[in-house]
């Protein structure tokens, strides 16, 4: 059984929570080799200073992206979803998104992982408040049978996901650390990659809300 990665990265500055955006799929391509993810897409930069689109999306300092070895980076992963960057954790008791505008609907992502693994959906912020949904994940890893891009061990990749009633704004994701990859995590459906109408409703009217107390504090 091979790690995802070759080494661990040091841990940076906090995660810092916004309201999130219209756009719903995080591919991770941009954040750096074994750089924590942190603020990348909610206004900041991951640990190592690279900025992406502002999602109002935060992580916790637990959670890394990493990059496919033959596209220059250290992940033992093949056959990604898109692109060549996945996340992972380095700590299964402090892997945490937030969402703090908010979304519905459903939650899901692919992944690859060599052990078992959850995830939890809860409506409050830091994996807080009424679990609304959990995915249990299964071990599929299986580095001898990778084709197409047969040099990474983590090369089996299952989209799962879960729906939900209510209103989420965080997720946890518990297991191993450093045993499980995540791409192409989408909000507001149960299909990687596939947004339903009705997310960009609700994360649009978080902006809406956040944009007109910003008109209102600048008219006073």
């Amino acid at each position: 059984m091979k790690f995802i990665k070759s080494a661990f990265a040091a841990a940076a500055i906090a995660a810092v929570m916004a309201p999130a955006s219209a756009a719903v799929v995080l591919d991770f391509e941009g954040v750096g080799n074994l750089a924590n993810i942190n603020n990348f897409y909610n206004g900041g930069t991951d640990s190592q200073g690279n900025s992406g689109t502002n999602y109002g999306i935060a992580f916790s300092t637990a959670t890394l992206g990493i990059i496919d070895a033959d596209a220059g980076g250290t992940g033992n992963i093949a056959n990604e979803p898109s692109g060549q960057t996945a996340m992972f954790f380095l700590d299964a008791s402090n892997s945490v998104l937030n969402a703090a505008a908010g979304f519905n609907t459903g939650f899901s992502f692919f992944y690859s992982s060599a052990t078992a693994a959850s995830v939890n959906v809860w409506s409050g912020l830091n994996a807080t408040g009424l679990l609304l949904g959990t995915l249990n994940l299964t071990a599929q890893y299986n580095g001898n049978n990778c084709v197409g891009d047969p040099t990474g061990g983590f090369c089996n990749w299952t989209a799962v996901g879960v729906g939900f009633s209510g209103t989420a704004m965080s997720i946890d994701f518990g297991g191993t650390a450093d045993y499980t990859a995540f791409d192409d995590i989408t909000f507001g459906s149960v299909t990687p990659g596939v947004p339903e109408p009705e997310t960009y409703a609700l994360m649009l009217a978080g902006l809406g809300i956040v944009g007109y107390m910003a008109r209102r504090r600048k008219a006073v």
